[in-house]
């Protein structure tokens, strides 16, 4: 069999693109998966020691860092022990059980082997361990690369805050406004959604079979094992507590989660498209690296290949969002099995948002201002400050602005400095009305 490498990989997330999604392996892989399950199993083992149980009253809790250090040193030959022994058990969470059972052996804990997994269902670990992995690579990978793409847009929303430039609405001249303001539109949508985002907790699932606590209960009825929950999720893991549920997490706040980076998602897409546009209006000119090619047939062209390279993987990312958010709160009766699979791919539309935003980043990086094509198209569309005359024209009581401004700016005669001039000189209005009318050009009429 064929090791797995780049050029052999099936999906370009972990092939073409493997170098920008690596970072994502120990969250999202198998055997992150594994170590995630190992986790949550000691760290229950550990919580029931310190509740206590009877049964557990007499281990040393020095030992309890040698247990933890399953984890914190678990490798791939581990994780490949557990495959192996999934082999036998044909039952991925048991086989955890087991790999950790045999640990207690070396560690002189057999007398305690069965309070490992004690009382649970395989989704008490699997609706903790799939949500505390997908929050630490949310915080530690994700957010990280969106708040470079904010700060990038911050940047250049302030380099360019005084250029002018004409605004187009229906793709046709518009009244102007600012480069900088138009950036710092996507920064305050992209900050707004990350304020919802935040506000998402990353819930948890943990009660038993049916999440009662049925088992723990009439095991230990003295215990309050609500209480244990809520303590153990929260504080330990430092996620919610879903309570009460079924089997299984329900999944609603993973729902909003995916939700929101979907918008996040679109908003990029919407920047990516608007600075394409602005590129093929030559707002834009790109820097290029030597040896770089921009078209295989056309030596002349550099193709904005970085803003089309993140729409594309921005739209795979928010389809397979799109899935998750919808599939996953669905569940017939307590439980049924189509979540295990759809939640092992939550991954993948992380990886593609990963190539995005860094194809977003690099695109911006490489953009050179072509102002004089900014001042150009200002030039070209002086009817643009129609509006401006009409308004201050309404402003003074003046018969009929919009009709007499309506006539001059749709006939077909160029409308250019000179013809808002002549207008203007015909007004019936005082001199000091004239001149300020006279005073109003493409490029100061900005507004706010």
């Amino acid at each position: 069999m064929h090791q797995l490498t780049e050029l052999n990989a099936v999906s370009p997330i972990d092939g073409r693109y493997r170098s920008k999604t690596i970072s994502l392996s120990k969250y999202f892989s198998e055997e992150a998966l594994i170590k995630y399950r190992v986790l949550v199993e000691i760290e229950y083992f550990i919580a029931l020691c310190e509740t206590p149980l009877p049964q557990l009253t007499n281990i040393d809790h020095k030992l309890f860092e040698s247990l933890r250090d399953i984890y914190r040193n678990f490798s791939a030959e581990d994780a490949q022990a557990i495959k192996d022994i999934e082999k036998t058990t044909n039952h991925d969470v048991k086989a955890v059980e087991y790999f950790i059972k045999t640990a207690f052996d070396n560690l002189e804990l057999a007398e305690y082997k069965e309070f490992i997994h004690f009382g649970l269902t395989s989704q008490d670990i699997n609706n903790t361990a799939i949500p505390l992995s997908t929050k630490e690579a949310f915080q530690e990978v994700y957010l990280k690369l969106l708040i470079e793409l904010v700060a990038k847009l911050k940047d250049l929303s302030i380099e360019w805050k005084d250029i002018p430039m004409l605004a187009r609405t229906h793709g046709q001249p518009a009244s102007p406004t600012r480069l900088g303001k138009e950036v710092g539109v996507f920064v305050e949508r992209l900050e707004e959604q990350m304020r919802l985002l935040f506000n998402i907790p990353f819930a948890a699932k943990f009660g038993g079979a049916t999440g009662n606590y049925n088992a723990h209960h009439v095991a230990y009825p003295q215990i309050d094992w609500r209480k244990f929950g809520n303590n153990f999720v929260e504080g330990n893991l430092g996620l919610h507590h879903s309570f009460p549920t079924t089997q299984i997490e329900h999944y609603d706040h993973f729902a909003a989660f995916f939700d929101a980076l979907k918008r996040i998602n679109t908003i990029v897409i919407d920047l990516d498209r608007d600075i394409w546009t602005y590129v093929s209006m030559e707002y834009f000119k790109q820097k290029i690296k030597a040896g770089e090619i921009g078209s295989s047939a056309m030596p002349h062209k550099v193709n904005p290949i970085d803003f089309e390279n993140s729409e594309g993987n921005l739209g795979i990312a928010n389809a397979v969002f799109e899935h998750l958010s919808a599939k996953l709160p669905l569940s017939r009766l307590q439980r049924d099995l189509t979540d295990s699979t759809v939640l092992r791919n939550i991954g993948v539309p992380i990886g593609h948002t990963l190539i995005g935003f860094e194809a977003t980043l690099k695109g911006l990086n490489k953009l050179l201002l072509n102002a004089d094509k900014f001042a150009e198209d200002l030039e070209k569309n002086w009817a643009v400050v129609a509006e401006a005359i009409q308004t201050i024209l309404r402003r003074e009581a003046y018969p009929n602005p919009y009709e007499a401004l309506k006539g001059l700016t749709r006939t077909n005669t160029t409308i250019d400095k000179n013809a808002i001039h002549n207008f203007i000189h015909t007004l019936e209005v005082s001199d000091e009305i004239k001149a300020e009318l006279l005073r109003i050009t493409p490029a100061n009429y900005l507004g706010i």
